[in-house]
């Protein structure tokens, strides 16, 4: 019997080999559920939700309406016990793969393939950039930097000019590039010197705002010795 932990390695071998150009990302946290596999393909967003033999189709409604909100494409990769019913839990859009042991290793079979779908929103995938990461695309579309204001702010800017100012295929292309070019082992320092940025543009902002303040006191002081 195959678990979760025996699939994993070898589907990011087996995505490897299809798609010819694949990251993987963290498991992610998607709505109520967490996505067992993230793949950043050369077109497309990719969520994998693995069935093992020993996994049972509890949740699986609830988490196939957060996996659309999220990707572009979605896989079900299920245990041979379960290729005979999955159909019939999951939407016909999504791609199916079933995956069983063999003497030479674990074998992965494409069962039925996926489709993109249109549902998918952008404030739910660009979620998945960070803070530094939004800055980069903003510059990269050429729009505002917005580098004082929140995150969840720069996301509704950006998600408002898709289709106005930005092109949704240049914003997924973008996209795309930021998520394969992420860098775990640099991105503490970036977050530190992104954030330490902003803490002196907000401390200069307030000696100015104080600045002006007093400016302006001694502006009416002058002009009431005059009266």
């Amino acid at each position: 019997m195959l678990y979760d932990k025996d699939i994993r390695e070898p589907l990011f071998d087996y995505f490897l080999e299809r798609y010819g150009k694949v990251r993987a990302l963290e498991e992610k946290i998607i709505g109520k559920s967490r996505a067992d596999m993230v793949f950043v393909l050369p077109d497309a967003l990719c969520g994998v939700e693995i069935k093992s033999d020993a996994d049972s189709y509890t949740r699986l409604e609830s988490q196939v309406k957060d996996y659309d909100r999220f990707f572009d494409v979605n896989y079900v990769v299920v245990g041979s016990s379960h290729g005979m019913h999955i159909s019939e839990h999951v939407p016909s859009y999504w791609g199916i793969i079933t995956v069983e042991e063999t003497e030479d290793g674990t074998d992965f079979y494409m069962l039925r393939e996926p489709e993109q779908k249109t549902g998918v929103t952008w404030p739910a995938k660009l979620s998945f950039l960070w803070r530094p990461e939004l800055a980069t695309l903003l510059e990269a579309l050429g729009l505002p930097k917005y580098r004082e204001r929140s995150k969840p702010f720069v996301i509704e800017r950006i998600t408002a000019a898709t289709g106005v100012k930005v092109m949704e295929d240049a914003l997924q292309k973008e996209y795309l590039r930021l998520l394969f070019e992420r860098d775990y082992t640099a991105i503490e320092g970036i977050i530190s010197a992104f954030k330490k940025e902003q803490s002196l543009k907000k401390a200069k902002g307030k000696v100015i705002s104080r600045r002006t303040v007093r400016s302006h006191v001694r502006r009416k002081r002058r002009a009431s010795r005059r009266i």
